[in-house]
């Protein structure tokens, strides 16, 4: 192999007259090249990490412009998951995190402060990241593998001959599960679940909010567990501005009634159940009264909480952040068929296209899932239902 370089990155012409000398040469060849993140701009070299992703700014004072927050705001789910870990590892002193160069996006950097010896960053490297979190399961650590969720799709292949098939008890925290925004179609985190659902013994969950994602978190490292368990949760905000609650243990596969309603039910996975709450207080002073049930694991799924809506609603809606082919509403579906269900059931999610990049809230409404979308489906549905409603009731007379 010939070996070239090391060559200034920065240094253009050199760089093209390089690589124009180097196609005519036959055989395997190696460029090393060496930049400077933020070259030429002073601030950005100085503070590599700050200046990743800074948002706006002033481009000659160098000054972030950040929004002014009037009054106590949710947190991050990233900066939740963070110091949660914190407080669980200064309980369990099994547990370890580790991220393949995530630190500071996952917020893993807050163990990394103060548990330097516990915490792994082992680079761009989701492969290793995963092997590592099963190994060390195998000597009795308790172990969060810190992940976005787009990069989990890299470490597929460790997650199923690794963990899947030896049925270790490693914890994955899938970060940015779902739209991503501006980021764009490489690193919406959309596919985690329906490629993930397949998979044997893998426990499934998302939360609804940030009481419980510590709530998971909780139970996952708990004692006895003996299989994988994979908890999902959204880039940005949550909705509790006080979520320092209390650890609570949840018994895995069971979902929650979030309010009664006699209309139609509608089945929520993650955080677009906030959404679907909005959307049923708004229905109610329509007069429209909508039931909703925050199902928490789509594996396992709460069979009794489906024989329960089956058994009392002909209407349903299920609602998630990720592809409609695959995920819970998937997972619905193939509990009617096989249960012997009828019931007119709409899927909201991520239809089957590449969505390219937009604002969070833009690309929620432009898949139909937010707040709006669900609105107008459920007001979709009532409506033909009470055509066909009318419609038996003229063929009977």
């Amino acid at each position: 192999m010939r070996y070239f370089g090391p060559l200034d990155g920065h240094d253009v012409l050199k760089l093209v007259e390089t690589l124009q000398y180097m196609r005519h040469i036959p055989g395997p060849k190696l460029l090393h090249v060496i930049t400077t993140k933020g070259k030429g701009y002073a601030p950005a070299e100085q503070e590599k990490t700050l200046w990743h992703f800074p948002g706006l700014f002033d481009k000659v004072t160098g000054k972030i412009q950040k929004a002014i927050i009037d009054g106590p705001q949710p947190p991050k789910y990233q900066d939740v998951f963070g110091h949660s870990v914190v407080e669980l590892a200064e309980r369990n002193d099994k547990i370890v995190g580790i991220t393949p160069a995530m630190l500071s996006g996952s917020s893993l950097k807050f163990m990394m402060e103060k548990m330097p010896e516990r915490t792994f960053d082992v680079g761009i490297c989701e492969q290793h990241a995963v092997t590592l979190a099963a190994g060390l399961a195998t000597q009795g650590m308790t172990v969060f593998c810190n992940i976005y969720s787009s990069f989990m799709q890299r470490g597929y292949d460790q997650l199923v001959h690794d963990v899947v098939l030896q049925q270790l008890p490693v914890i994955f925290c899938l970060d940015r599960g779902g739209l991503v925004g501006e980021d764009g179609a490489t690193h919406h985190g959309i596919y985690d679940i329906s490629y993930s659902r397949c998979l044997p013994g893998l426990i499934i969950s998302a939360p609804m909010n940030e009481s419980e994602l510590r709530n998971l978190m909780y139970t996952a490292q708990l004692s006895g567990l003996t299989q994988p368990f994979m908890i999902r949760y959204p880039r940005g905000q949550g909705v509790m501005p006080n979520w320092r609650t209390p650890f609570r243990k949840i018994k895995i596969g069971t979902g929650r009634k979030i309010r009664e309603g006699r209309d139609l039910a509608i089945l929520s996975f993650g955080h677009p159940g906030n959404f679907a709450l909005e959307a049923c207080e708004e229905l109610e002073a329509d007069g429209v009264n909508v039931a909703l049930f925050d199902m928490r694991f789509v594996k396992p799924i709460d069979k009794h909480l489906l024989h329960h809506v089956f058994q009392h609603y002909r209407q349903l809606i299920t609602v998630e952040d990720g592809t409609i082919i695959g995920g819970l509403g998937s997972a619905v579906l193939e509990f009617m068929a096989i249960n012997n269900y009828h019931a007119d059931v709409r899927i909201l999610g991520v239809p089957d296209r590449i969505v390219e990049h937009g604002k969070v809230t833009e690309l929620h409404k432009e898949c139909g899932f937010d707040k709006d979308g669900i609105k107008a489906v459920v007001k979709e549905m009532l409506q033909q239902e009470r055509i066909i409603q009318k419609l038996v009731k003229h063929e009977s007379l």
